[in-house]
């Protein structure tokens, strides 16, 4: 779940993500960066991590105005135009003309003739400078191409790259790069593996330097690079194409590769204003609404502690309904995602969805209140911090004895008999969840707090693992299955219940009733398929 944080006296102004570190900018010019400082990326002075927002003390007297977080090193530009670098430095990725890792920034001298620097960017080891008159810069590892300046394999002072136009954006991925001229044109270089620069199967053997990306007709505006794709944004509307098989691409379950541009047909309404890759994963950004889509591991889609699985389309991320997102950052991310955002002004209810959207969201109560009065409260806890999951994976469901099997033997001619759960593990029925309630009409959300009534068909069956149960509700045609796994601590005798996953399938019922065989069949199927949920549409039949 999306954790917040303020800052006395001062508003965030720009954010960055690296690989384990975050950096933001102040209203007032000041530096905040936390996270790991393996290599000094952090700018503190040491290589000690921090665990909260700090002001680098060193840049107060400066106003900083731009920051580019890569994988172990940090960018920042001054008001004054002048470049600082810090951290590690193993292929000359700080553009300091050596490769000695730096705990605290130092500057760089080359940019104090260049004019004002429009844009910073950085990818795995290498470094970008945009500046106001369109001239880029790059340094650093050139192994794949990815910094654009042909057979070099790393440089460590900035060099100019140049497509013979003035360039507006530029982004660095893990080992690729792309640039956006101010005509709109896209160029990409770098590791051609995978469709991830998006070019012809002639332009490929020159992917060491730009090269222009044909396929998309429409103007460019914003470009971005992650670990084995790339996400670019034209008039609202949002093309992605190389590695998918996270999802990141936003195509749905069976596509796993796009060699060549492809529309994301979810974002319809041509809204889309902010794009933003994380290794695996990607962020869009439509009238302060925030999507996200690939790589749901480690929670960096934001989507909430009942749902860890792989996302293949964009889902509005819920919680942010009631506030304006005005930016999103992961790039070079791979296990985190930051995101600023203001509380919307009163009177501004209403926004602009997606055909598709979801607007529901399910088990927002705690697990006590859900499972009502049948089990002693005291007795549930709820405990889903990264330690108490890994701990529960390495735990056997055999320890916990006779009191969780609650299927019967198997006979002869009935394959799936009818199931008597015992009232110890599973109480008879659960109380409808908290939904965040709200309404669609003529393509909008508006927020509602009141209490409504909520409208389905619940179930509760248990699975062939015997410590998990799953928790099914049919709605207007939607089937949303969690599945949660109950552990019992031998010392206190206490029940911990962890949502695994969440599974939903958009289906075309008959009849909006399951007898348990159908019920137990899903279990078993979100249980071990979680990554294909098409699989739970064949059993679900007529009557």
């Amino acid at each position: 779940i999306p954790s917040k944080f303020w800052l006395k006296n001062d508003i965030p102004l720009r954010i960055a993500c690296g690989d384990e570190h975050t950096a933001l900018i102040t209203e007032n010019g000041k530096l905040f960066l936390f996270g790991s400082n393996n290599w000094g990326q952090l700018g503190l002075g040491s290589k000690v991590t921090v665990n909260k927002p700090t002001c680098v003390k060193a840049l107060k007297s400066e106003k900083v105005q731009l920051v580019a977080c890569g994988r172990n090193h940090t960018l920042i530009c001054t008001a004054q135009g002048k470049v600082y670098a810090s951290g590690g430095n193993s292929e000359g990725q700080l553009g300091l003309g050596d490769c000695d890792e730096r705990t605290s920034f130092k500057r760089l001298d080359f940019f104090d003739s260049q004019g004002p620097i429009k844009m910073l960017a950085a990818g795995s080891n290498t470094s970008a400078a945009l500046t106001a008159s369109g001239k880029l810069f790059m340094w650093g590892d050139n192994t794949e191409g990815q910094i654009g300046l042909g057979k070099e394999s790393q440089v460590s002072s900035p060099q100019e790259v140049s497509v013979g136009r003035p360039i507006s954006w530029v982004s660095c991925g893990y080992y690729h790069s792309a640039l956006v001229t101010v005509d709109g044109a896209l160029y990409t270089f770098g590791e051609r593996d995978s469709g991830k620069l998006g070019l012809g199967t002639h332009q490929l053997p020159g992917h060491r330097v730009p090269q222009l990306v044909k396929s998309i007709k429409e103007p460019v505006t914003q470009v971005a690079c992650g670990g084995g794709h790339t996400v670019a944004l034209a008039e609202g509307s949002v093309y992605t194409f190389g590695l998918g098989q996270f999802g990141q691409l936003g195509h749905g379950t069976f596509i796993f590769e796009s060699r060549v541009p492809r529309l994301v047909e979810h974002f319809k309404k041509g809204r889309a204003c902010q794009v933003a890759c994380g290794e695996n994963h990607t962020a869009v950004i439509t009238d302060g609404l925030l999507y996200t889509f690939g790589d749901g591991r480690h929670g960096k889609l934001g989507l909430g502690e009942e749902n860890f699985t792989n996302q293949f389309k964009p889902t509005l991320c819920l919680r942010f309904l009631k506030y304006n997102v005005q930016g999103v950052s992961a790039m070079c991310g791979g296990c985190h995602m930051v995101v600023l955002a203001r509380p919307r002004a009163r009177g501004t209810g209403e926004v602009t969805l997606e055909d598709d959207d979801v607007t529901e969201n399910f088990l927002e109560k705690p697990y006590v209140e859900l499972l009502g009065n049948t089990v002693d409260s005291s007795t549930l806890q709820r405990s889903l911090s990264a330690r108490v999951r890994r701990r529960e994976r390495e735990r056997s469901p055999d320890q916990f004895g006779t009191m969780f099997r609650t299927l019967p033997a198997m006979t002869p001619g009935n394959l799936l008999p009818p199931l008597t759960a015992s009232s110890q593990t599973i109480p008879p029925r659960l109380a409808p969840p908290e939904v965040i309630h709200g309404k669609v009409l003529n393509g909008t959300y508006q927020h509602r707090n009141e209490e409504s009534t909520h409208q389905g068909t619940y179930f509760i069956c248990t699975a062939i693992a015997s410590s998990s149960f799953c928790y099914i509700k049919v709605l207007d045609n939607i089937i949303c299955i969690f599945t949660h796994v109950m552990k019992i601590d031998p010392s206190d005798k206490t029940l911990t219940l962890s949502p695994v996953q969440k599974v939903t399938q958009t289906l075309t019922l008959c009849a909006m009733s399951f007898d348990v065989s159908a019920c137990l069949f899903l279990s078993n199927a979100c249980l071990f398929f979680p990554s294909f949920s098409c699989f739970l549409a064949p059993r679900i039949e007529e009557g």
